[in-house]
């Protein structure tokens, strides 16, 4: 009797356990399920639900009039209207995309592969002078941007290029996140890998290409696809670092979008949210396993 009042307990407590989950994810997915939706909408029933926009003769200005906000998430009638005016109708939203593209892609790649072979060398090796300079790592990475915007601009000035896109990546490419987190995967590799690479003659090099990187590869993955969205979200180091606005990514745009067509916002949103998500979708496994390695034993 008590054995299966305990399972009951049990099975009542997974229950509840459960409910609370899936209504945290269903309100954790609401405003991606509302952006999607709505941007299907056609203008009139965008109009209907956020209200009408009107021109400021004063100011030169739009905003928005709307007595009451109704969030609808099924729309009336579906229209592809405010996707035609984002892709071909406004080019100013493609510029800006790929103006993020151009920089992201750029700093993810070079920051692993950088990172990479730094970690290799805060594993291998030991001492004080590594171990403080690792630790500098560590405190730059508690760093928030704020802090460390001032000295990479007077980095940028100093160099030149202040007001391009180098000023975004270089600081990005160099960021102590990558190095931190591939420096503890990295020392969970058992020493015996390494010893017996030097018994059978195998140089650094070799270590690093052959034993090293295949066991990190999904831990380089995980810590790209983390990187990659970070940087996708950026929005301090552009306003900041550059001078002209049509250098803008789309992250900082978007704010700007907000102040004009609602629908095109909703439209903009959902082409800017399509990278990630597919990035995500594809390394989920990577990132699981990325984060559970355990030096040559996964799981």
């Amino acid at each position: 009797m008590n054995i299966s009042r305990r399972k009951w307990k049990r099975n009542f407590l997974t229950g509840l356990l459960f409910i609370f989950s899936a209504l945290a994810a269903i309100l954790f997915l609401l405003p991606t399920v509302l952006t999607i939706s709505n941007s299907f909408m056609t203008e009139k029933e965008i109009n209907a639900n956020y209200g009408a926009m009107i021109d400021n003769a004063s100011t030169d200005e739009k905003t928005y009039i709307s007595e009451e906000l109704n969030l609808k998430f099924i729309p009336d009638k579906v229209s592809f209207q405010q996707y035609l005016a984002v892709l071909f109708k406004s080019p100013d939203y493609l510029l800006k995309f790929w103006n993020s593209v151009i920089m992201v892609v750029p700093i993810t790649v070079f920051q692993v592969l950088l990172a990479a072979v730094t970690a290799y060398g805060f594993s291998r090796y030991r001492g004080k002078l590594r171990e403080l300079i690792f630790f500098s790592y560590v405190i730059l990475m508690l760093m928030p941007y704020q802090v460390t915007l001032v000295p990479n601009y007077l980095v940028s000035e100093y160099l030149g290029i202040l007001g391009t896109k180098w000023a975004i990546i270089l600081p990005g490419i160099f960021s102590p996140f990558s190095v931190y987190l591939l420096t503890k995967i990295m020392r969970r590799i058992p020493k015996a890998y390494y010893e017996a690479a030097e018994l059978d003659g195998a140089g650094e090099f070799q270590i690093f290409w052959h034993i090293c990187l295949p066991l990190c590869r999904s831990a380089m993955l995980s810590v790209g696809l983390l990187v990659f969205i970070d940087y996708w979200n950026m929005v301090e180091q552009p306003l900041i670092l550059l001078k002209e606005e049509e250098q803008y990514p789309l992250s900082v745009f978007l704010s700007q979008i907000n102040q004009g067509d609602v629908g095109l916002a909703f439209a903009v949103a959902v082409v800017y949210m399509i990278p990630a998500l597919l990035l995500f979708l594809y390394g989920e496994e990577y990132l699981v396993e990325g984060i559970t390695y355990s030096g040559g034993v996964k799981g």
